[in-house]
């Protein structure tokens, strides 16, 4: 699943279509993609793992869920596209994800407050909603994003890492210093994931994600489908604290 860095990068590719009109649509979506057959794209903005393509009075949102993936001036082979849209200077083409449309503005329906890769993300925002579930766990808490927007599971894993958390700690139980350190990591290392993303070396910085032995103390990381959505985690039963 794409994170929210990622789908910066991706509007960040796509703001050439910014004023541009739609001269053709296509696509296997079941939604009415045809409404946007003539309409000219405003802005392009995005909120968490949300792509949002804006047109006069309404936004054709696009989530990439699992497994979507997409192209810019090219076709995946071999697959058929969820929605194209073709423009007098290029085309877009997404593939297997979730297409909505809103009506209205946006900012009733976005809190811009909760993106970890937006300007007006409020880490004081963030402290408040966990403080009010005490019995999460660290790792879905991570993960929730009405809370942390944009992180996924790459950045949940690296972030515990980092800051010597066990996945399955309570919220409500770790120290305030900790859970000051999971607020402000969870977006310093989204802005990190994006620009190691950008030079295509992502991976060679992952610590803890995919690893076998913890290059703090050489101990074999556990791997295990932990939380609410029982989503991957690997850790380390040495450095990594079981707080609660």
């Amino acid at each position: 699943m794409p994170e929210g860095p990622s789908i910066v990068i991706l509007k960040e590719l796509a703001e050439p279509f910014i004023g541009q009109t739609v001269l053709e649509v296509s696509g296997n979506s079941k939604t009415d993609i045809h409404r946007i057959l003539h309409q000219k794209i405003t802005d392009i903005k995005t909120w968490g793992k949300h792509t949002l393509i804006c047109f006069p009075g309404f936004t054709l949102r696009i989530h990439l869920m699992l497994y979507g993936s997409y192209r810019i001036n090219e076709k995946k082979e071999n697959a058929a596209p969820r929605l194209s849209m073709k423009f007098s200077n290029g085309e877009w083409n997404f593939y297997s994800c979730s297409i909505k449309f809103i009506d209205g503005n946006l900012n009733d329906v976005y809190d811009w407050t909760a993106d970890v890769m937006n300007a007006q993300w409020s880490a004081a925002k963030a402290r408040q909603k966990l403080k009010a579930v005490p019995e999460m766990l660290a790792c879905d808490a991570l993960l929730d994003q009405n809370i942390f927007a944009g992180v996924g599971n790459i950045i949940k894993n690296e972030v515990l890492f980092r800051i010597r958390v066990h996945p399955e700690s309570k919220i409500g139980a770790l120290p305030a210093k900790q859970l000051n350190l999971l607020i402000k990591e969870a977006r310093q290392y989204s802005f990190d994931f994006y620009e190691w993303k950008k030079k295509y070396e992502l991976k060679k910085h992952y610590l803890v994600y995919t690893k076998k032995i913890c290059p703090r103390d050489g101990a074999l990381f556990i791997k295990k489908k932990l939380g609410k959505h029982q989503r991957r985690s690997f850790y380390c039963d040495v450095c990594q604290v079981l707080y609660g």
